[in-house]
């Protein structure tokens, strides 16, 4: 009730006044049945319009910190994490991976839609980077679709959310599920989950059309610009491997 609440009375409004946000390939999202969104990062706002525009709940995974806070503080913390489809993961856990891995498994054996960015953290400089490989095992493991999804425009509307007469449009590009047939069977195979997750990737390329840097980590690329900007160069003048 609480997520439905956010959607279509506290957030939801607001939200499409000020981004008129549009969607294309709304038949291939699953109307029934758990499924993994895959989607570009481009801003702090992508997982807000991702749910805002599609008809059933959206599930993303979450640091338990939202959740464990005390006071009216913490409560409100839990409150809005909760409300907005957040689910809880143990990042502290010796084994992070495994523990967003269970996470992960749990939401979809519920028959829910869960929702993860591939490339890990957001992107510096609006590229797509290289995906990481934990969607594939999850999709293989639980036996549910991968459907790419495409958004655009977030980073503009966090730059201008605060000038209503520049009002930009956001948009939300849903693929073609991306049929796991050929990889049936190859459960823990990692070369069957980087073939996976390249395939993904290249998906969501062509819905966004952001220059595709795929043999490159998006946290690996935010690393060199910290070092750039602590050395007071200039990072368009120094060759980058991968760019393409």
């Amino acid at each position: 009730m609480l997520y439905w609440l956010f959607k279509y009375v506290i957030i939801g409004p607001f939200l499409r006044l000020t981004s008129r946000p549009v969607i294309t390939g709304r038949e291939n999202f699953p109307t029934s049945g758990a499924a993994v969104l895959v989607g570009n990062h481009e801003s702090v706002a992508d997982w807000l319009f991702t749910p805002l525009l599609l008809p059933r709940r959206v599930t993303f995974l979450a640091k338990s910190d939202y959740f464990t806070g005390s006071g009216i503080r913490g409560m409100l913390s839990r409150w809005f994490f909760s409300g907005t489809g957040q689910y809880p993961i143990d990042r502290t856990d010796a084994d992070a991976a495994q523990a967003a891995l269970n996470a992960g498994l749990e939401v979809l054996s519920s028959g829910q839609i869960l929702c993860v960015y591939p490339e890990g953290t957001r992107s510096p400089d609006g590229r797509l980077y290289r995906g990481k490989t934990g969607p594939a095992r999850l999709a293989l493991r639980a036996g549910v679709p991968i459907v790419p999804v495409g958004v655009i425009g977030t980073g503009e509307y966090i730059r201008k959310v605060n000038r209503p007469h520049r009002r930009t449009r956001v948009r939300v590009m849903i693929g073609e599920p991306l049929d796991l047939t050929p990889w049936a069977g190859r459960e823990g195979d990692r070369v069957a989950e980087r073939e996976i997750t390249d395939e993904f990737m290249r998906r969501i390329q062509a819905l966004t059309g952001q220059e595709y840097v795929h043999d490159i980590y998006g946290a690996e690329m935010k690393k060199r610009y910290e070092a750039v900007r602590e050395s007071g160069r200039n990072l368009l003048d120094q060759p980058v491997e991968g760019q393409r």
